[in-house]
């Protein structure tokens, strides 16, 4: 089973765009708000499976879980475009990844959420 790295996303997505160039969007930071819009409109595929279908059939049923994975796959294309039409690099999004985990593994939750709403 493989196991993929951001810049093999990023490399494959840029040959995907490459090969349709002359009728995509270009590769520019003005047109990447419409690439949150589409990834945001897969993660929305992938709610109505979770609605139609529910967690379970996702854990158990074959066809289900890959209909379910191949619409996650869309939203991670999606979201490699946005990177690639920002010129965010692999290093930079799996810094800032890094640091977010750190910055979350030393947060308490409860605590922040109680504060946050007894306002």
């Amino acid at each position: 089973m493989s196991d993929i790295r951001i810049s093999d996303m990023m490399k494959m997505q840029m040959a995907l765009w490459e090969k349709h160039r002359d009728s995509w969007s270009p590769m520019e930071p003005e047109f990447a708000k419409n690439f949150v819009l589409y990834m945001i409109e897969e993660i929305g595929e992938c709610i109505a499976i979770i609605k139609k279908k529910g967690e379970r059939a996702i854990a158990d049923q074959p066809e289900v879980r890959a209909h379910f994975v191949e619409e996650m796959s869309d939203v991670l294309m999606y979201f490699t475009d946005t990177l690639l039409r920002f010129g965010i690099t692999p290093e930079e999004i799996s810094e800032a990844y890094i640091e977010k985990h750190c910055k979350n593994m030393g947060r308490d939750y409860d605590a922040q959420y109680r504060e946050m709403y007894s306002k």
